[in-house]
């Protein structure tokens, strides 16, 4: 936590977190949550507005959407020196109330206010414009992710926001969706820009948006065709619970536990499943495992051996004869031990 708890105006001023998205990529995910907007406050609490798509789409559709304000707050950018004569380090607040011809609306048109302190999204002046926000919606400091995530459950705020893939496995995170309280959007996020302006593909296909929005996809089941044998679907050797390794193969005829790789939440119906956990080896997962191994050891394949203690921060298969690749051995296990990816626990609903 000690990388994640770090000032927010250090990690932009080291340019980090720095990264911007597409309006395209905007454009592409918020059409879905249209009738979510009507008569809203929008708070993009993590955006200058100078180089904010999140700013331009809202402010261009503020009339389509119905909304009823826009907020925007951030570190000093360049709408300072176009709104101040005070050249200073204080962050800005823009609101915007719609009303400009032809839903483009200039300068003229946003009211501009220096803030007392630096636009840190965790300072009083920026929790009391959340307080009076209705949706979220931005591209917050992927490092602050945890922390900016449980300010939003705290508040009890409606959000749509982008997230690196991975934060799905934050517990903080992963509670709220086993809870029902965050899920995944439907797009992915597909290019970001960098503060000189140059396209960065080094988040290409590491983002999702978060967020507590309804939409459609979240209403629609899976199609299971699969039928259960033990031998297709064996049971965790630390989990109570079966292995699928692939979404397409869950069983449509087995009501008990059942362990599925995280790409399950792109296809998730609450309505169909439920998640009783997640395989990380520990409890605050809420997916206990049933065992852990005394004195692991990992068996490589060139032979060699190293500590096993991988063994006991993921499910595991059992076998009594050696599989190819790396495996692992334990005091309490006789056989050989196959570790898997993460995965989530999940139950037929009833």
């Amino acid at each position: 936590m000690a990388n994640e708890n770090h000032n927010l105006h250090s990690a932009k001023r080291n340019k980090k977190d720095e990264f911007y998205t597409q309006l395209v990529d905007i454009e592409m995910e918020l059409r879905h949550y249209r009738d979510h907007f009507r008569g809203k406050v929008v708070y993009c609490n993590c955006d200058d507005p100078y180089v904010s798509a999140f700013f331009e789409y809202f402010a261009k559709n503020f009339e389509f959407l119905g909304l009823k304000k826009l907020i925007t707050t951030c570190y000093k950018s360049q709408w300072v020196d176009l709104f101040s004569q005070n050249d200073s380090e204080h962050a800005i607040k823009l609101e915007y109330t719609g009303g400009a011809p032809n839903n483009m609306p200039t300068a003229d048109d946003i009211g501009v206010t220096a803030l007392k302190g630096d636009g840190d999204f965790r300072s009083p002046e920026c929790i009391a414009l959340l307080q009076e926000a209705d949706i979220v919606c931005t591209n917050p400091p992927f490092s602050l992710f945890r922390e900016y995530v449980e300010q939003l459950a705290k508040y009890d705020k409606q959000f749509l926001i982008i997230g690196n893939k991975n934060a799905i496995t934050y517990k903080e995170t992963f509670k709220l969706i086993k809870d029902e309280l965050l899920w995944l959007g439907i797009t992915s996020p597909r290019d970001f820009t960098t503060p000189t302006g140059e396209l960065s593909g080094k988040l290409a296909g590491l983002t999702r948006w978060f967020t507590n929005l309804g939409h459609a996809k979240r209403r629609e089941s899976l199609t299971l065709w699969q039928t259960y044998t033990p031998e297709q679907y064996p049971k965790y050797d630390n989990y109570d619970a079966i292995n699928a390794d692939k979404v397409a193969d869950i069983p449509k005829d087995y009501d008990g536990a059942m362990g599925v790789p995280i790409t399950f939440l792109d296809k998730h119906n609450p309505e169909q499943f439920e998640i009783l956990g997640f395989t990380s080896g520990r409890d605050e997962f809420e997916a206990r495992p049933t065992k852990r191994y005394i004195n692991p050891i990992q068996l490589n394949a060139d032979g060699s051996q190293t500590n096993g203690s991988k063994a006991n921060t993921r499910s595991t298969i059992l076998s009594a004869e050696r599989p190819l690749g790396t495996c692992y051995i334990a005091d309490n296990v006789q056989g050989y031990l196959s570790i898997l990816y993460a995965r989530i626990i999940i139950q037929r609903r009833k």
